[in-house]
């Protein structure tokens, strides 16, 4: 039960932070998202209609195909983050009046400013389960059918909405758009992904009881040992798995190297880490 209430809370206020980026920076400044919430931007301003109306209404068809093909509890949370996010935009566009959070604000400025309150907003839906933009349910659905990735849709899909914003408003601020497109993109990933970066490990060597003794001597790090086999030549050999901080790669290569010169070493990036790390004994 708790679980589900943080993750709904956290859905709750990511909607509203988005909402807040829409309404309190974007819109004042002629700057779009990208998405359904982009094309929902567009049609307010031409009909003048309440943006938090299409909002709902263009997502819902994606919602009902991602009913279909990702599952209950998906749409579900993604229901709840769209209709806070088109309630936030409500209560904000009246609250503000189509003025800017703050008074006199630079295009720049607040591309870059709503690009980041943006990308916090997005960052704990899609953390916790949800989603506010139909587009990515069919980038998902489209790749079972065309030989394009998830995020190559979703560019060609923005880079059309952009295209469609120079025309109504002007290229100044389709491209501010982009600036801010990207920001919000960049400020997804840290939320999502974490501040405090892991990186995993893979060392192959000939000497991995000695490099495996090192790390955990020096680094205070378990390691893992994976028995392999060389693909050509066909020896056994055993792999040295970990994870660690971004900070302590270099460490890492320097043991590494010292024991074995040869050794190669494959890092990764690790977006999450659960679990108890077993700590070496103190002697």
């Amino acid at each position: 039960m708790g679980t589900y209430f943080k993750e709904y809370f956290f859905l709750f206020l990511g909607a509203l932070i988005y909402a807040l980026a829409i309404e309190g920076f974007l819109v004042p400044s002629h700057i779009i998202d990208g998405g359904i919430t982009g094309i929902s931007m567009i049609l307010n301003t031409l009909t003048a209609k309440s943006l938090g109306i299409f909002i709902v209404c263009i997502n819902i068809p994606f919602i009902i195909l991602a009913l279909r093909k990702i599952g209950k509890r998906f749409v579900f949370s993604t229901f709840f983050a769209i209709f806070v996010f088109a309630g936030g935009v409500t209560f904000f566009g009246h609250l503000f009046h189509g003025q800017c959070v703050i008074n006199n604000l630079e295009l720049f400025l607040a591309a870059i400013f709503g690009g980041l309150i943006l990308g916090t907003g997005v960052g704990l839906i899609i953390r916790n389960g949800a989603s506010v933009d139909g587009t990515e349910i069919l980038a998902i659905y489209a790749t079972r059918k065309i030989s394009f990735s998830v995020g190559e849709i979703i560019m060609f899909i923005n880079i059309f909405i952009f295209t469609i914003a120079g025309f109504i408003y002007d290229w100044t601020h389709a491209l501010y758009s982009i600036i801010t497109y990207f920001v919000a993109y960049k400020t997804m990933d840290i939320i999502i992904e974490g501040l405090n970066e892991s990186k995993s490990v893979f060392v192959i060597t000939d000497y991995s009881e000695e490099i495996g003794k090192d790390i955990m001597q020096h680094m205070d790090v378990s390691v893992t040992y994976i028995d392999a086999q060389g693909g050509y030549s066909g020896a056994k050999k055993r792999i040295v798995y970990c994870v660690i901080s971004r900070l302590q790669v270099q460490k890492l290569k320097e043991i590494a190297k010292n024991i074995d010169p040869r050794a190669f070493i494959a890092i990764e990036n690790v977006y999450e880490v659960e679990g108890v790390r077993v700590k070496k004994r103190k002697i």
